[in-house]
């Protein structure tokens, strides 16, 4: 009798600790939601601000100071509405500017990829001395680019060490005007730009090979694959998400060029090695004409968007697919 009245007792106890337990829980809960409600208060107020700061609130700024011909000094009084686009848009001068920046990021996708390609996969390797060949990989990357500039400047000047070094090869009939030669120029610009920034792009594929179980390459040799047929069917599709993201952060680069050209040749000679952001640096700061120089900035602004929301869909749109989903889980 005992055991079987003790059964009753158990039961009215388990049931009168449910509320107690459930009373407690919801205070965990809200100080939870009241944590996360902070950290993310802490974390994204701040930054959020320092971006509509000095990202979004100068782009309005800019867009509306292109609607005028404004001197960059005095109120905006003049107002020429859509013509200030339309001297952009028609211009030779832009088109040319508009066509080396092309031309450049045609370059470092065509040239660039599959040296930093090959060079990442040779780095990956147990070589000897591959710590100092990485350091010496990256080291350009580290540099400024007005020192870089400047170093290249006087290496390519007539008689300079590049014109010494090609004549101590017997290779003299190569010289060339680097810097000052139409047709030579652009392209002078575009190797110093591979030696400055190659090493960015080789350290961001490093990363990417890093993430390769190595087993995938021991299983494809033990059925036979050679070193070739195994990077060509493993490595290089496992690498492709970085390899997007390198093509992607290397086009902007290209649209977005200045450093190196104004420092170098000052967008000549004759325009010759222009880009859309020398253009605006002469046609709005040099000539004081800052309302033209805006609308060169908004141009370049929606040509550099457009090619992201076009790369982000058909190109990143797989990649990034769930991640934040994944993150958040």
């Amino acid at each position: 009798m005992a055991r079987i009245q003790s059964a009753p007792a158990a039961g009215r106890e388990t049931e009168t600790s449910r509320p107690a337990a459930a009373g407690a829980r919801a205070p965990r809960s809200r100080r939870r939601r009241v944590r996360k409600a902070v950290e993310l208060t802490v974390l994204l107020v701040p930054s959020t601000a320092l971006f509509i700061g000095f990202v979004i609130v100068p782009m309005i700024f800019a867009a509306w100071y292109s609607l005028y011909n404004w001197s960059g000094f005095g109120p905006l009084n003049d107002f020429v509405g859509a013509a200030n686009y339309t001297g952009v848009l028609t211009g030779p001068v832009f088109h040319q500017a508009l066509l080396h920046n092309v031309i450049i990021a045609v370059l470092s996708l065509v040239i660039q990829l599959p040296i930093s390609i090959g060079l990442a996969l040779l780095l990956n390797r147990r070589v000897r001395g591959r710590t100092f060949l990485r350091l010496a990989v990256f080291t350009p990357f580290v540099l400024s680019e007005a020192t870089a500039a400047v170093m290249w400047y006087e290496l390519l000047q007539p008689g300079g060490p590049v014109d010494a070094f090609l004549k101590a090869l017997g290779l003299g009939g190569l010289i060339h005007y680097w810097l000052a030669s139409t047709a030579l120029v652009l392209y002078s610009i575009f190797v110093v730009a591979t030696w400055k920034y190659i090493g960015f792009g080789i350290v961001l594929l490093l990363a990417g090979l890093q993430g390769i179980p190595p087993e995938l390459r021991e299983a494809a040799a033990i059925d036979g694959a050679t070193p070739w047929q195994a990077t060509r069917a493993i490595t290089l599709p496992l690498l492709g998400p970085t390899i997007r993201i390198w093509i992607f952060l290397s086009v902007i680069g290209s649209l977005q060029l200045f450093d190196l050209v104004w420092i170098m040749t000052l967008g000549g000679p004759a325009n010759a090695s222009s880009t859309m952001l020398t253009y605006q640096y002469t046609n709005g700061v040099q000539r004081t004409e800052f309302g033209y120089g805006a609308t060169v900035s908004v141009v370049l602004f929606v040509i550099s968007l457009v090619f992201a929301l076009a790369y982000q869909r058909f190109a990143l749109r797989r990649d990034t697919a769930g991640a934040v989903t994944r993150a958040v889980i």
